[in-house]
């Protein structure tokens, strides 16, 4: 157990920060940072690099792209322009059109508010991953980390660790089960940190392979 603690303080000093805060959303169960989630779900769901994605999040919210409600009203070439300054230009067109259509969607259904997809849903999880799935751009990819990082402010949702994490455990010599996971995390850690972490911990191997010694 010592062994895995001494992982888990290495995996968290390293890798211990959720995509979210990276791309500069001050998460809260309030319509603006869940819709800015959204978006960054759907922008790290693509073939393209993390530290990209993060980087366009940030630049749409730059140009106050931060609502569905601004989302919707931008003109097409304002998302592909703040996408392309973000470095992310090889889906920058289609993304565009995505984001807009998945806007009015959310306008027109939800209001906006991504919370009352929360209420519709009313605890089913699998309820959840179907309505969210209805976003245009938003694949079974992004639903998992837009869960992974709702997470930290839909406390049902917790402990949250997909198919990416669970590689990353593996990768990094922890447990690969909830609970023994779970114990060797210990109580104090956040279940988005670690979520998150290990997500990193397994698209890092040379990072990962570090982590693993660590006694």
């Amino acid at each position: 157990m010592s062994s895995e603690r001494a992982r888990v303080r290495a995996l968290l000093d390293t890798y211990g920060r959720t995509y979210a805060d990276e791309a500069g959303i001050r998460l809260k169960d309030t319509p603006q940072p869940l819709y800015q989630l959204l978006v960054l779900s759907c922008l790290l769901s693509a073939r393209i690099q993390a530290n990209i994605a993060v980087a366009a999040s940030r630049a749409l919210s730059k140009a106050g792209l931060r609502s569905a409600r601004r989302m919707k009203d931008a003109a097409w070439q304002q998302r592909v322009d703040a996408l392309g300054e973000g470095g992310y230009r090889r889906y920058d067109e289609r993304t565009a059109t995505q984001l807009g259509d998945g806007a009015e969607l959310l306008l027109d259904t939800y209001g906006g508010d991504l919370r009352r997809i929360r209420d519709a849903a009313d605890g089913d999880t699998d309820r959840l991953r179907k309505l969210l799935r209805e976003v245009p751009g938003l694949g079974p990819a992004g639903v998992d980390i837009f869960l992974r990082e709702a997470q930290a402010v839909w406390p049902e949702l917790a402990p949250r660790l997909d198919v990416k994490a669970w590689q990353g455990a593996e990768r990094v010599g922890l447990p690969t089960t909830p609970d023994a996971l779970l114990k060797a995390a210990g109580k104090t850690t956040e279940p988005a940190v670690l979520a998150a972490a290990l997500v990193r911990a397994a698209l890092d191997k040379k990072g990962a392979e570090e982590i693993r010694k660590a006694k």
